[in-house]
């Protein structure tokens, strides 16, 4: 039998229907997320806002590589060494502070701005970069890390 005479020859692929309903409601779902989102980031409705949290402590300083792997803490007023994190330590402060370093690269923003640490009155701390606006929330790292940045902040205030 010929193909003119209705035969199709099968070769094994099955053929995948999809209901044109199930369609327009995936594309209906991403539509609708993707103006959700832009409403959200234009207007800040559905955000959470927390105006009542202030900073109660901030500090600045600056890290610098050294030569044996470790990083020196600067106070960016006097410009001295107030402090070493050695090499092969504080795994979440080394990867913390490269991350911000790159974000600066791609910035071409260059290691003369201080960072920040801040102590909000909810009791959370923060790294900040205020030459780029990024901030990161340390509360989720846990105890030990957050305890590990408090002492930066000594570090800095001790200049």
């Amino acid at each position: 039998m010929s193909q003119a005479e209705g035969h199709v020859e099968d070769h094994g692929e099955a053929e995948i229907i999809i209901p044109k309903g199930a369609l327009r409601a995936a594309f209906a779902l991403v539509a609708f997320a993707l103006v959700a989102a832009g409403v959200g980031r234009l207007t800040g409705m559905g955000t959470v806002r927390n105006d009542h949290v202030a900073a109660v402590q901030t500090v600045a300083l600056r890290f610098e590589d050294r030569p044996d792997g470790g990083i020196s803490v600067v106070s960016p007023d006097s410009g001295k060494v107030v402090g070493v994190v050695e090499a092969g330590g504080d795994g979440l402060l080394r990867t913390v502070l490269r991350s911000m370093a790159f974000d600066r690269q791609r910035h071409a923003i260059g290691s003369g701005p201080a960072f920040t640490i801040n102590r909000w009155s909810d009791g959370r701390l923060s790294l900040d970069d205020p030459a780029t606006g990024r901030r990161v929330d340390l509360a989720p790292f846990g105890a030990d890390n957050k305890r590990r940045f408090a002492e930066l902040m000594t570090m800095g205030e001790t200049r």
